[in-house]
Formats: C-alpha cells, sequence, structure tokens
C-alpha cells in the first residue's frame, strides 16, 4: 500500500469520517503516518482528533492535485505538470531557501517535534522541488 499513489478523495472521505465515527484517525494510517494514525486513535475519547480531523479534510479538499502529490505522493507519482514548468538551471535564491529549510526541518527532527520517518518525507519533498 505504501508503494500505490494515495487518493485525494480517499483521503478527505477517512477525514470526514473521523467526525462522524467514534475513532479517528484513518486518513492518517491511508497516507503512510501510522504515529499519528495511532495517536488520534488513542485520543479518540476527547474532542481532539475528531476537530483536527475536520479541519485535515478541509485542508486535503482546498489543495489542488499537485500540492496533494508533493505532500502525500513524492516518489510514487510523477509530478509531471510541476517538472515540465521548471526552467533547467537552479535558481541560486531557491537553493537557498531550501537549504534553510531543510535545516529548520532537521531542527524539528532533533527537537523530537517529528520522527525520522517524517523528516526523511520532507527532506525528499523539499530536494525533489530543487531538482
Amino acid at each position: 500500500m505504501l508503494s500505490k499513489p494515495k487518493s485525494r478523495k480517499v483521503a478527505t472521505l477517512l477525514a470526514f469520517s473521523g467526525i462522524l465515527i467514534p475513532i479517528s484517525g484513518l486518513h492518517k494510517f491511508y497516507l503512510g503516518q501510522p504515529i499519528w494514525g495511532l495517536l488520534y486513535v488513542l485520543l479518540s475519547w476527547t474532542p481532539i482528533p475528531h476537530i483536527a480531523s475536520a479541519i485535515e479534510a478541509v485542508w486535503y479538499l482546498a489543495q489542488d492535485r499537485d500540492d496533494f502529490d508533493n505532500n502525500f505522493n513524492v516518489g510514487v507519482v510523477p509530478v509531471a505538470s510541476s517538472v515540465a514548468n521548471k526552467p533547467t538551471g537552479v535558481d541560486p535564491t531557491q537553493v537557498t531557501a531550501i537549504a534553510d529549510a531543510l535545516r529548520q526541518l532537521d531542527q524539528l527532527r532533533q527537537d523530537g517535534l517529528i520522527s525520522e520517518y517524517e523528516f526523511e518525507q520532507k527532506r525528499r519533498q523539499w530536494l525533489d522541488r530543487m531538482a
């Protein structure tokens, strides 16, 4: 399941279902974020994961296909439209901005605010934007 592209519609439906059913977080498992999914399940007796599911469902709906693919299908779905619109040269300001973002991301990982898996996903996303 990790190698198949994730559907924005399915993720949105699963996130909305977290509002209605007693257990939230199914969309997190679907999107390959099992730690977050487990946290949602453990906190399902509180309103926190239900509210977060509603917010994430709206966020998934607000994203266009390319944004969703960049967030959840990195390395699985080729983002043809983004690659076709990029110039062949690498913009130095873009490299600097990505390097800064990677440093901040590494700091979040070192502080324990994101997992190694989440760090690696985001790192690949940032590096793919530069390529």
